[in-house]
């Protein structure tokens, strides 16, 4: 299983933490999942509300 596999595995993963600093580093780790989901799909859907229709071409 490749370094991708594990990251994926992990994600799902409940971790015990057990000090304030593997807290704020488990906490820091899904903010940038959070953050980086976000700002992918916030391009998408701006690019969508931007792009101007289609016209058909029936004449």
């Amino acid at each position: 299983m490749g370094i991708l596999g594990q990251f994926f595995n992990s994600v799902g993963e409940i971790t015990e933490v057990y000090t304030l600093v593997d807290f704020y580093q488990y906490i820091k780790g899904v903010e940038y999942l959070i953050c980086l989901a976000f700002f992918i799909g916030f391009t998408k859907f701006f690019k969508y509300i931007h792009t101007p229709a289609q016209e058909s071409s029936k004449h």
